[in-house]
């Protein structure tokens, strides 16, 4: 049966944006300010797998965070002030995002995390990780920081299918990933899934699968990126072999929406798109316009008078 309703969390927008949840939580606008705490990763040093993720860059998906070489203090005003350029606040959430961001002892990721807590202005943090990076005292020490602070954790899924999860090297089952978001869910922790359209082989019947999958989870946002294939990836060499084909705008755009109007109106959409560095990208050259792409998600919503959730389910209780 079709909810023809439309959700009043959603306002005047089709789907429920993290940017207007902050400004309702907070009061104004907060800015994520990009880290690179120097974190590995366990599938790049051969404690699960060597190589990382076939997709990701040589900074682990850090590309547009702080560099690596400054400390974790100048890295965050370095980039607060490129962000200040665009946006004007003073509300900030330090995002831990290159590589695996809870692979290391808790002592370390206390020193860290607890440095950027101390930056004025700082009202919360969003670490990026994978499920298999959740051992019983870092789940602890984050239940701790979310006692104190506004805290998301960020969950790499990508996908679904254990048979693109190999070809992409993701080295973790989805068994794996159910785990790690129900330890962090008991803490009552907020978890934000990743997915990505695009992948290797995978049709657009399975990306739809994969977000209806994530319906059925216990969490409170999402991503949905674009398949950026960037220089020097493992990716490309799949790419060579005709395993990518790169989505044009128009298919990714019915895919979002088809993927939207079947998750909850309660998850929080993080994003809907997002580019590589120019340098580095190889396609599809579209994704680079974002705005074009955010507004066309929107123009399609309109066009078929739809919204986030209206072909929702429910999961059962």
């Amino acid at each position: 049966m079709i909810d023809d309703t439309k959700p009043t969390n959603l306002n005047e927008k089709f789907y429920y944006t993290w940017n207007d949840h902050l400004k309702d939580y907070f009061g104004s606008k907060v800015m994520k300010i990009s880290l690179d705490a120097g974190f590995d990763c366990p599938n790049r040093d051969g404690n699960v797998a060597y190589g990382g993720c076939t997709f990701c860059s040589q900074r682990g998906s850090g590309d547009f965070a702080g560099d690596r070489k400054d400390d974790l203090v100048t890295q965050f005003h370095t980039q607060k002030e490129k962000m200040a350029r665009k946006w004007k606040t003073d509300k900030y959430i330090g995002y831990f995002q290159a590589y695996s961001n809870t692979y290391a002892p808790v002592e370390t990721l206390r020193r860290y995390f607890e440095t950027i807590l101390a930056q004025d202005g700082v009202v919360g943090l969003s670490i990026a990780t994978r499920p298999d990076c959740l051992p019983d005292d870092v789940v602890d020490y984050l239940a701790e920081l979310n006692e104190r602070t506004y805290l998301w954790v960020e969950l790499g899924l990508q996908t679904v299918h254990e048979k693109t999860a190999q070809l992409i090297n993701r080295a973790h089952d989805y068994e794996c990933y159910q785990e790690g978001v129900a330890k962090l869910r008991a803490k009552g922790i907020r978890v934000c899934a990743h997915i990505i359209n695009g992948l290797p082989l995978e049709t657009e019947e399975m990306m739809l699968e994969t977000a209806k999958e994530v319906a059925k989870l216990d969490v409170q946002g999402i991503k949905i990126h674009l398949l950026h294939l960037l220089k020097k990836t493992p990716m490309v060499k799949q790419f060579e072999k005709g395993y990518v084909d790169f989505m044009d705008q128009e298919s990714y755009t019915k895919l979002v929406v088809d993927q939207l109007e079947v998750l909850p109106p309660s998850i929080m959409v993080h994003r809907l798109t997002g580019d590589g560095p120019a340098d580095i990208l190889i396609g599809p050259m579209w994704s680079t316009n974002k705005w074009s792409v955010l507004n066309g998600i929107e123009a399609e919503f309109q066009k078929r008078n739809s919204w986030q959730g209206k072909y929702y389910k429910g999961v059962p209780s």
